[in-house]
């Protein structure tokens, strides 16, 4: 029978095989939403940009044990992710008040929040995870 610290190994090195850092594409799709409804010009729409710059270029520079997808393919998909969310976040501002209740405004920035938190135990898991000599 398998203990549960096999069955977490296990799984670990199946997800090291996947897709190169999901987690932190989740949060930049709910950030770009988020800055996409609060759309602004001005310093709070440039401190918005550069967070999202941040977010599209930065995790390609994560601890990855696998091999790396090209750098420029990989930004222009994420920078592809992010402009699709702002044009949903621009989408889900003109609705609100219209089609839906002026209460869910807070969506994107809720669903924010718990998927940076998971994206930062993963994060920190694969770094700190006690890893044996081969």
């Amino acid at each position: 029978m398998r203990t549960i610290t096999q069955a977490r190994h296990n799984y670990a090195e199946k997800a090291e095989g996947r897709s190169f850092v999901l987690d932190t594409t989740f949060v930049l799709f709910f950030l770009a939403l988020d800055c996409g409804q609060r759309f602004a010009f001005g310093f709070e729409g440039f401190l918005s940009a550069v967070t999202l710059i941040m977010f599209v270029v930065f995790p390609y520079f994560l601890p990855y044990n696998g091999e790396k997808p090209g750098f420029e393919r990989w930004v222009i998909g994420r920078a592809a992710i992010a402009s699709f969310a702002i044009v949903l976040g621009l989408i889900f501002r003109q609705s609100l008040g219209v089609f839906l209740p002026e209460a869910m405004r807070f969506i994107p920035f809720s669903l924010l929040i718990v998927t940076a938190v998971v994206s930062c135990y993963v994060q920190l898991y694969s770094i700190m995870r006690f890893r044996l000599a081969k």
